[in-house]
């Protein structure tokens, strides 16, 4: 399905990009394992293309261009862009999932903030949850229970990373703590980005992402069970991972301002064990109510896209209406400095 010398590129940018998905997917069985890290190179490749570069609107708008040559059939002439393609085609991938994704990174580039959880709900949907959803369509799993707890695993992680990265995002000029939350502290947001510092206020902030995140990953274990016996060690592993995570956070003070939580490979060690006995758990435990919650009001669309993909096409016209957007903004910057005026 693959091109082996696509898949080994693809291996290696993931076990330098993203070590804990690395670690994660050692438990996988390889007929899940190889198209997931294919997946996650392609995905963030994208990512780091639009969070670390300069011309973040020229990587988005490149990025719906690759989406389009994959499911064309005609993937540009890179490892990662030929692996999707042929997972595209393998798994009949719903289009509106890596869409969700070029969506939350569309976001990303116009520097949106979010004035509510709910509002963080969403892009963690977008840049996280999708991704959850897509790993479901490679375990050729569509039940809609099954994708909603695995949408409820991707926005934990995404709190997760969230609550990790308030200081790094903040230098950055990012900001994806609510905004009502800074309103109700009497903080102004613009301020913390000019000089973030972990006062008690942003510490609590980063402790409530963090409570909400372990409520959803609470839910989401109900729905590993859903999933082919191989494959739910390697999901396991990941929840117990990324939820590890932000327990360092709080094991620092929920300071991570001036810091940034990691795991030890010690940690992700045990992390996989426990992941395999709590599969072989699964077997004997009754099944938990929780598995049939309906999925989050920021999720739904993703699980519903998943099950029926026909039934989410309305949601490309908001697609094209941002790329529109980001594109005669792009413009109009290319424009200025071509005039020899700053772009913006």
């Amino acid at each position: 399905m693959i091109a082996e010398a696509d898949l080994a590129h693809c291996r290696e940018a993931i076990r330098t990009g993203s070590l804990s998905f690395h670690s994660a997917s050692r438990l996988l069985p390889a007929t899940v394992r190889d198209p997931a890290l294919a997946l996650y190179a392609f995905c963030r490749l994208a990512d780091d293309a639009v969070d670390e570069g300069d011309a973040k609107t020229a990587a988005v708008l490149s990025l719906g261009e690759r989406l389009d040559a994959a499911y064309a059939g005609r993937p540009r002439n890179a490892p990662a862009d030929r692996a999707f393609a042929a997972i595209v085609e393998e798994f009949d991938m719903p289009r509106v999932l890596p869409e969700a994704l070029l969506e939350g990174l569309a976001w990303d580039a116009r520097g949106d903030r979010y004035q509510s959880l709910s509002g963080v709900r969403d892009y963690s949907a977008r840049v996280a949850s999708a991704v959850g959803a897509m790993m479901c369509v490679l375990m050729r799993v569509r039940d809609a229970d099954a994708l909603a707890r695995a949408a409820d695993l991707g926005v934990a992680m995404q709190l997760t990373n969230i609550a990790r990265d308030v200081g790094e995002d903040a230098r950055a000029g990012r900001l994806y703590l609510p905004l009502d939350w800074f309103a109700e502290a009497g903080l102004d947001p613009d301020a913390f980005l000019h000089d973030p510092q972990p006062s008690e206020a942003i510490r609590d902030m980063v402790r409530r992402l963090l409570r909400e995140a372990r409520r959803l990953y609470l839910r989401s274990e109900a729905g590993i069970a859903r999933l082919p016996m191989g494959a739910r060690p390697g999901i396991w592993a990941a929840r117990l991972i990324y939820d590890g995570i932000g327990r360092e956070v709080v094991a620092a003070g929920c300071d991570s301002v001036t810091r940034r939580a990691h795991t030890s490979s010690a940690f992700k060690l045990r992390a996989l064990a426990l992941a395999q006995m709590r599969s072989g758990a699964g077997l004997v435990m009754p099944t938990s109510a929780i598995l049939h919650a309906p999925p989050l009001d920021e999720t739904r669309f993703l699980v519903e896209a998943a099950r029926a993909p026909e039934a989410a096409q309305g949601r490309a016209d908001a697609l094209l209406g941002i790329l529109a957007e980001l594109k005669a903004r792009d413009g109009q910057g290319a424009h200025r400095t071509s005039a020899g005026e700053p772009a913006l």
